[in-house]
This record gives structure tokens, sequence and C-alpha cells, in this order.
């Protein structure tokens, strides 16, 4: 049977989260250490450890079949290659980036300054859609030291909690675009390998449902019920089972995390007592 080549970067929070996400879906993995590659005990999977740039390249050759890669890079590299699933970890924004002391009052302010970015074809675009004309200086590795040294008036990067940038005394000022983990695959994928990558995408869509819900149980005297269940958005409904002590039930349901301290606050005003919630590890809807 053929196994599906998933590409993950090789190091990193974006690695680990990665790892962690294919543990979670079932897949073990026997990955040692400076492993290019592992294949995995139980299921008819092999991963690939590479460099996050060369991902996108890999995938269009049919060097590898899925990857799991930040959005930003697809952008910046893989023309071409479709993404079927956003996994939502390793979230991070593209963003230009000034000198704290540059007086930047709006875009045009760039015009004719030089920028140090590793996302060249990306900062191209952006400048181009808003008529602006910069010099773009490519640099692997730390941009950001980029306008201190002289090199540059300003950068592009990738931005999570934004302290590299205070760091570096520079401030952010343009959000090109915003990005996230995903599943990526080669437009070179057979019906065999297409079969495998369908399974994993399902499990990964229940992890991440899973993720993204808390399991709720309360009690409410009898009465009250239906105003709950107004309150409850649940699967399909919420369960309700009578407890114990007459005049009472037990009512049983799911709720987004997004949306748990309104509906919590709801619920208590509507005569819920003896609230649980509960993690979900896994939804298969």
């Amino acid at each position: 049977m053929s196994k599906l080549r998933i590409a993950v970067q090789k190091s990193g929070r974006l690695h680990d989260e990665s790892m962690e996400l294919l543990k979670d879906i079932g897949i073990s993995i026997d990955n040692g250490i400076d492993q290019l590659k592992a294949s995995a005990r139980n299921f008819p999977v092999e991963v690939f450890y590479l460099r996050n740039g060369d991902i996108p390249q890999y995938l269009k050759d049919g060097v590898v079949d899925a990857a799991i890669i930040g959005e930003n890079v697809l952008i910046e590299k893989g023309d071409g290659i479709n993404i079927v699933e956003k996994l939502g970890f390793s979230k991070c924004r593209v963003c230009i980036a000034v000198p704290k002391t540059m007086d930047y009052k709006q875009i045009s302010d760039l015009d004719g300054k030089r920028i140090a970015t590793s996302y060249p074809n990306t900062v191209q675009s952006y400048l181009d859609t808003n008529g602006i004309s910069a010099n773009l200086h490519i640099i692997t590795g730390s941009v950001e030291i980029a306008p201190n040294i002289g090199l540059a008036d300003a950068i592009c990067d990738i931005v999570s909690s934004g302290s590299t940038l205070f760091k570096n005394n520079l401030k952010e000022v343009e959000m090109i675009l915003k990005s996230e983990a995903v599943l990526a695959v080669s437009p070179i994928l057979d019906e065999e390998k297409q079969a495998i990558l369908d399974k994993i995408q399902f499990r990964i869509k229940s992890v991440l449902k899973g993720r993204e819900s808390k399991y709720v149980l309360l009690n409410a005297p009898n009465d009250k019920v239906k105003d709950i269940i107004n309150v409850l958005p649940g699967m399909k409904s919420p369960t309700v089972l009578p407890l114990a002590e007459a005049g009472w039930s037990s009512i049983h349901s799911v709720i987004s995390k997004n949306e748990f301290w309104d509906v919590i606050d709801e619920l208590k005003a509507n005569g819920a007592q003896g609230i649980l919630v509960c993690p979900i590890e896994k939804m298969v809807l």
C-alpha cells in the first residue's frame, strides 16, 4: 500500500504543533534526532522534516504529497498549491514595520524607501496594489535588525506577539495579511493517496471541532428547561435527563469556546445551577 508523504517544518513552534496534531489524530511517529523522515507505526504515512521555505517547491514537484505549513509561506512561494484545511494554530500576521522615530502617517510614506524582507513577492504585490514604488532588500534571517544597521528604512516580516519589533525599536504600521498553519496538498496526487488524505482530513476536522468546543452539563428546575434549551446551541439538540430529585432535570450540550462566557451568563440568568464544563478531545460529526 502507498504511503502518504507529509512535510512538516523541521523545528520550531510550527513543528511542535504539527506533531501534536498528528498525535491527536492517532498517528504515531517514531522520529529520532536529526532524522529527515520517519514512518508512522499505525498508519500509511511518512513524515518529512524540511525547511519551511523549501516545502512549497517539494509540493509542486510531487516530492511530498501534503504538508502542514504556514499560510504565509504558501502565499509567498506556493502559487498553484491548494489549501484543504485551515488548522487554527501558529497564527501570525505579515506586517510592515518602521523605526519608532519615523513620522509615519500613511502607506505613501513608504514611497522610495528601502524595505528589508524575506517575503519579496508578498510585499511587492501589496505595494503594487497601493501604487507604491520602493526598493526591496531580500534578507533571510533577522530582518528586524536591518533599520538599526542602516540597511533599510522599513521591514516586512511575520509578527506574532510584537515583542521582537519592540526590542528592535520598531513599530507596526501596515498589516498585509493574516496567516495560520494549513494543510496543503500537492497538485500531483493519485487516487490511492487521495483516499489516505481524506481519512487524515476527516480526523483533523474531528480534533479541530473538539478544540473549538466545550461540553457543558447543568441542573435546572423543570419549569426552566425550555428557556435553557433556547440558550444552548448544541449539535442537534441538548440532552435532557430527569434527576433523582423530582422537578429537576440534567441538561447536557456542547457550546462554542468563542461564545462560552456569554452562554454561561445566559444559562445562569435562566435558572441553570451546578454548571460543569469539560474539554472535548474529538467531535465526530
